[in-house]
């Protein structure tokens, strides 16, 4: 039988619906009862949802109030000893504290979701850690829906992945950890069996990553030892091929297989021949991270081959991975251009084409429905509005001077002292001030066309205003504008861009209740016109400090985008890169002497296999290169990435050039500057002192004591002073307490300095 599948739906609902609730009930306006009521409405809705488009194998756990990553930490019982003593009320509120920190207790670190923007909490792990299974969640989901008729099957993260995606807090072997974890599992299963659950779909995406012997060991001991439980198990891997781990994905004793076809089209046959016969095979043949439409003929094609080689008995069709990471409805764009949309398709329109599939391998094909597919793939391949003769001759311009700066940085170094002339220790932010309501209202109603232009810009003149004022009262040595013009940091600029659209219900969740909109990059990208000049030189104007221009950098524009998929994303980055050299250059001649070029995403686009990075670096830094290198030796040049871990790409890191580099670091105490350290990086180095992504203000002294542990590595001219990110996100209550705290901080040490 030909089954259709699905491995995971989107949390936040339709309109975001869990986005307000959780906001609503951490401000104190609604009860725990109100956001668990919002919470149980949208997980009913998903799976209704799921059920009416006709899928068969619907999942349950794979909603969450923050993080999957969290919540299993809270299943597995394995919480932190600064969290236990607090003394939490509620469940709620501990799970919130991990999530975000309190007062006196910082959050857990946060890092990306293997190549995704999705953000997970890093579980922290010891050789103390004794797990205890908590299966409250798991099991109330599955009871959840089966009350409306739907028995699920309950997703885990499973056992191998959850140790090597946690991070030891001592020195020991986190593999010692893997009996007792292993029998925590068992007991989640065996309560999950016991209520009904017939299938458990395992999460093992390390699977498809370079694995050592011991974690190749530890697969096998750990699914030798979950064999005998009463539910069959759905091993399932995601974001690539298995490639040398496929013999050993087909030899665990699982019931069942999951593989991702879209990064891995190769291994289709492969697998086919390898899994022992008897076993379920699932093929993740459309794809769970973008939002174009599948090619359903040529997909139904390589179907038919599977089928032939495996049978019908045993054959699951679903999205590569969870539909997390697209949106949910594509029905709601009503706005977007239809030739655009009829190209597309969202987490909705993916189970419809996951059914369209099993149908058509079923004998059942809907030609209507296949024919309205190939003419829509038809015109898209053929529609003049994705090739530019201008962009692509542009590209062929290119030359290695293009990327080159004119002078080595210890030259460059000297010249921006001189020109700069700021103190040791200088601070600055990393660009964004917050978003309030009254600037989203505003802007909500300027593109309703209730406001004029002239009314909302003056309003955003009076906001850059009031920041600069409080920037330059406060002391801060490089001021920033605060980007009040812009409603994202990519989105803004992709709709100054030739070759983006645009959504207006395309959220994708990137951690708890952020949620990001991508653009999607559709054609040619070409810059029409200057994009940030008048907001950088109007901020320039109202001081005599160097005010600091901000972009976003190619590779996270690329990144964080749905990206085209017709040519190499390398070529589209090139482009990227091109229009924002235009826009480094207007900057420089309009007297900005400051320019971070933000690339967040450099890491996060880092191919999950080692065989991969050479390729990918090379473009990535010589996009990088491409957008900065056209200034003179006295233009700075910053940068900022932010949660990654970058011992293994430091070289790479150091490659780009720019001559300060901000990072993450707070969450970590510094530890993320090991990699600089080591490395030792020549350029200047911003390690964040300030977590940006809690509630919580930090004082004077604990930021003046990671500015200590950072001079301990660091030289003094080497070293500025930052939050780990924009603080758009983030509420002036919090905000002004917490910089005017970290320049005190920079002031405190910088007078240690002086006097020693």
């Amino acid at each position: 039988m030909i089954t259709p599948a699905n491995l995971g739906f989107p949390r936040i609902g339709k309109k975001r619906e869990l986005k307000r609730a959780l906001e609503s009930f951490w401000k104190g306006d609604t009860s725990e009862n109100a956001l668990q009521k919002t919470a149980a409405q949208i997980r009913q809705t998903h799976w209704q949802t799921q059920k009416n488009a006709g899928i068969e194998i619907i999942p349950s756990n794979d909603f969450s109030l923050y993080d999957h990553m969290l919540d299993t930490s809270i299943m597995l019982g394995a919480i932190p000893n600064r969290f236990r003593q607090q003394g939490e009320d509620s469940p709620l509120a501990l799970y919130f504290q991990m999530a975000r920190g309190g007062e006196k207790t910082k959050a857990m670190e946060m890092t990306k979701w293997f190549d995704t923007n999705y953000h997970y909490l890093v579980p922290e792990l010891s050789k103390a850690t004794r797990f205890q299974a908590n299966p409250a969640k798991t099991l109330g989901e599955f009871h959840e829906a089966k009350k409306l008729g739907i028995t699920t099957r309950p997703v885990l993260i499973g056992p191998v992945s959850y140790l090597l995606l946690a991070k030891m807090q001592d020195e020991s072997n986190r593999w010692t950890l893997l009996p007792s974890l292993v029998k925590t599992y068992g007991e989640i299963i065996t309560n999950l069996a016991e209520a009904g659950a017939s299938w458990i779909q395992m999460d093992e995406p390390c699977l498809v990553l370079d694995l050592d012997a011991q974690a190749q060991r530890a697969y096998q001991e750990a699914y030798d030892s979950l064999q005998p439980s009463k539910a069959s198990l759905m091993l399932t891997s995601y974001f690539g091929a298995l490639d040398d781990n496929l013999a050993l994905a087909c030899s665990l004793p699982a019931a069942g297989l999951h593989v991702d076809l879209t990064r891995g089209k190769d291994q289709m046959e492969e697998v086919c021949r390898s899994l022992p016969k008897g076993r379920a095979l699932s093929l993740g043949v459309i794809d769970g991270r973008n939002i174009w439409k599948s090619d359903l003929e040529k997909t139904l094609s390589s179907l038919t081959q599977a089928r032939d080689l495996r049978g019908e008995d045993s054959l699951l069709l679903a999205p590569s991975c969870s539909l997390l990471h697209v949106p949910v409805d594509l029905s709601q764009e009503t706005a977007l251009d239809a030739e655009l949309a009829s190209w597309m398709a969202f987490a909705e329109q993916k189970l419809q084409e996951i059914r369209l599939l099993a149908d058509g391998l079923r004998g059942r094909k809907d030609e209507k429905a296949f024919a309205e597919n190939k003419e829509a793939l038809r015109k898209r391949r053929a529609s003049p509005r994705i090739h530019h003769q201008e962009a692509r001759a542009r590209l062929q311009a290119v030359t290695p001077d293009m990327m080159r700066r004119k002078s080595p940085f210890k030259e460059r170094q000297a010249l921006q002292a001189k020109s700069l002339n700021l103190p040791l220790l200088p601070t600055t932010t990393i660009g964004s001030y917050p978003q309030t309501k009254e600037i989203r209202q505003a802007r909500a109603a300027w593109k309703r066309g209730e406001m004029e232009r002239e009314d909302y810009e003056r309003f955003l003149e009076n906001e850059t205003k009031e920041a600069m004022r409080w920037q330059e009262r406060i002391g801060l040595d490089v001021p920033v504008h605060g980007e009040f013009e812009r409603n994202d940091m990519v989105e803004y600029f992709g709709e100054k861009l030739d070759g983006f659209a645009f959504t207006k219900q395309g959220w994708v969740q990137s951690y708890g209740s952020r949620c990001v909109k991508p653009p999607v990059i559709y054609g040619d990208v070409r810059r029409l016109e200057p994009m940030t000049v008048r907001w950088s030189r109007f901020a320039q104007a109202q001081t005599e400090k160097p005010v600091k221009g901000m972009l976003t950098g190619p590779v996270t524009i690329l990144q964080w985008s749905f990206a085209r998929d017709d040519q190499p994303e390398s070529e589209t980055c090139r482009q990227i890169a091109l229009a924002m050299r235009d826009e480094v250059l207007d900057l420089e001649a309009a007297g900005i002497r400051i320019i971070q070029i933000d690339e967040a995403a450099l890491r996060e686009g880092l191919p999950l296999r080692r065989s991969a990075w050479r390729d990918y670096l090379d473009w990535a830094v010589e996009a990088f290169r491409l957008s900065a290198c056209g200034v003179r030796d006295e233009t700075q040049i910053h940068t900022h990435m932010c949660y990654s871990e970058f011992n293994d790409i430091i070289p790479s890191v150091a490659a780009m050039d720019a001559d300060v580099i901000s990072i993450e670091s707070s969450r970590s105490k510094m530890e993320l500057l090991e990699a600089f350290v080591d490395f030792r990086y020549p350029n200047e180095i911003g390690p964040g002192v300030y977590d940006i992504h809690s509630p919580r203000v930090p004082s004077c002294g604990e930021m003046a004591g990671l500015l200590g542990l950072a001079l301990r590595v660091l030289r003094p001219d080497q070293l500025w002073v930052n939050p780990d990110c924009g603080l758009k996100t983030r509420g002036w209550a919090e905000v002004k307490p917490a910089i005017e705290a970290m320049v005190m901080a920079a002031r405190t040490v910088r007078g240690g300095l002086a006097g020693s």
